[in-house]
């Protein structure tokens, strides 16, 4: 089983690589030639190469140096995060922006489009794509995704979406405030197109509801469950009306991404166990919501 898990670990792995590689490529062929800004910490690391270079004059040729300030501001957040996030979504999440940081400066600038609000719409569509798979995959981009769930850890009031629009609006002010009027319109015409590509892709906060119905021994399986997915089980003991066979009820809340790991772990305990999934519901109380 250590092997199984190790591979769907390294699938998942190199998911989130990929969506490194659509993030990069929506950034540095729509975005950056676009002259546009994206929203989170990125977005003011954009801030900052570009007041390097036309406000003190440091050229960098094709090489876009937002992607090293980035990857130096999450530095920080790394560390503060290594022990309240999870090891599996800390190693994860380095992996991912170490990628992004890797294809940011590697991929050229280019211009692929003149008109802005294609690059707005295309850019969105993709880079909202790429952070969407790196989501689902269980990882992150970094910055403001650790940030926000940090902060919801230490003020329950606080939400990811809310310090994400925090964050956006004082960016944009600042953009307003160095360039123009239009650039910050367009800034916030992409960042409304990037969330909603990233709300399609990403589906790890959509609640499952599973009640399982087993006529096996489940005490592996609840260890599984406990280990891989950190899920807590609610368990009934029941017997069949029609059969009068004893049997186990499992009940088990998780998000939509963790549902295909369920399943297989539900499958190497009992092929024939009786699986009832829910989505969607409305969760109050003690439930972790996972990035």
């Amino acid at each position: 089983m250590n092997r199984q898990v190790a591979e769907y670990e390294s699938r998942r792995a190199l998911g989130s690589v990929l969506g490194a590689v659509l993030y990069a490529a929506g950034i540095n062929l729509f975005v950056v030639p676009a002259g546009l800004y994206t929203g989170g910490v990125m977005g003011f690391c954009q801030v900052i190469r570009t007041v390097l270079a036309d406000y003190f004059g440091i050229r960098f040729q094709a090489f876009d140096i937002a992607g090293v300030i980035y990857y130096a501001i999450n530095i920080p957040i790394f560390i503060v995060a290594f022990r309240r996030m999870g090891r599996k979504f800390f190693y994860k999440t380095l992996i991912t922006v170490t990628a992004m940081t890797v294809f940011l400066s590697v991929l050229p600038v280019t211009v692929i489009v003149e008109d802005r609000m294609a690059a707005c719409v295309v850019g969105g569509i993709i880079a909202g794509a790429g952070t969407g798979i790196a989501l689902r995959m269980g990882s992150s981009g970094g910055g403001m995704d650790v940030i926000g769930v940090l902060l919801t850890k230490w003020k329950p009031d606080f939400s990811v979406g809310k310090v994400n629009l925090l964050v956006n609006l004082l960016l944009y002010v600042i953009c307003l405030w160095l360039f123009d009027v239009e650039i910050a319109v367009f800034c916030i015409i992409y960042s409304a197109v990037y969330s909603v590509a990233m709300d399609r892709v990403h589906t790890q906060n959509i609640n499952v509801e599973v009640t399982v119905i087993t006529k096996a021994d489940t005490a592996g399986l609840e260890k599984e469950v406990f280990e891989e997915l950190g899920r807590g089980i609610t368990k009934w003991d029941a017997m069949g009306a029609y059969t009068h066979e004893q049997s186990s009820i499992l009940y088990i809340m998780l998000s939509k991404y963790e549902v295909h790991r369920l399943r297989a772990l539900i499958h190497k305990y009992d092929p024939n166990a009786f699986i009832v999934l829910n989505e969607g519901v409305s969760v109050a109380g003690h439930y972790l919501k996972k990035l």
